[in-house]
């Protein structure tokens, strides 16, 4: 079963959405998460997790030897899942990303907050910096919840129909096709004439021709990836 442990200094954020619809009923059955709340590695009577930037500068940094210890706790010697952190530095969270991680044993999420995390304690530990995109939380732990998400999903017997995940965009390289469903018109539009023709080879050629155009318009790196 894939086994998710979080470090957060916010454990009451978790499982947060992650509790309700398909991921939520899956949750102990086909995947398992516990969080760690960082403070309790703190050694000091005020159970401080974070101190300030050597080298001055405004904010917060949090502290190697606290991390460490919430880290070597959810993560002895031996575990063979990967640790990751939660940084806009990071490598750029993929669904390819993801399907390893769906594939796996499941994942050690360090949570950051403040300015960051002592940089010593990403080599100490083996830290890969993953990234949901090109801006900044106030914390990791959104960021965390959105890669749950993305890989909690395309766990066996989570999604209904397990052809769900493979037309999607990013699984080819592509965005994904347009969908309709009933009514047939909608205030003045009409389901593409092809969608009810019945003939299933048109429809994927259709399907193919519309993810390739909005691909092509919206995200000409992937297309030109795809090209190159």
């Amino acid at each position: 079963m894939f086994r998710a442990s979080v470090l957060t200094l916010f454990p009451e954020m978790f499982p947060g959405p992650l509790g309700l619809s398909l991921a939520g009923r899956a949750l102990g059955e086909a995947w398992g998460l516990d969080t760690h709340a960082i403070r309790d590695f703190a050694t000091d009577r005020h159970r401080t997790v974070d101190d300030t930037p050597a080298g001055g500068g405004p904010g917060m940094v949090m502290k190697a030897d606290v991390l460490a210890r919430a880290i070597d706790h959810a993560s002895p010697e031996g575990d063979p899942r990967p640790r990751l952190y939660m940084s806009p530095r990071g490598r750029p969270l993929t669904q390819g990303f993801v399907r390893e991680l769906a594939a796996g044993p499941g994942a050690v999420i360090l949570c950051g907050r403040f300015e960051g995390v002592d940089e010593r304690l990403i080599a100490a530990r083996g830290l890969t910096e993953i990234s949901i995109g090109d801006y900044v939380l106030s914390g990791g732990e959104l960021a965390a919840l959105v890669l749950l998400d993305a890989v909690v999903r395309l766990l066996p017997g989570v999604m209904g129909h397990a052809e769900s995940g493979t037309e999607e965009s990013f699984e080819t390289g592509l965005l994904e096709y347009p969908h309709y469903t009933r009514p047939q018109v909608f205030e003045g539009l009409t389901i593409p004439e092809i969608l009810v023709s019945g003939d299933h080879a048109k429809i994927a050629r259709w399907r193919r021709a519309e993810a390739e155009r909005l691909t092509r318009e919206r995200r000409p790196d992937l297309w030109a990836k795809r090209q190159g």
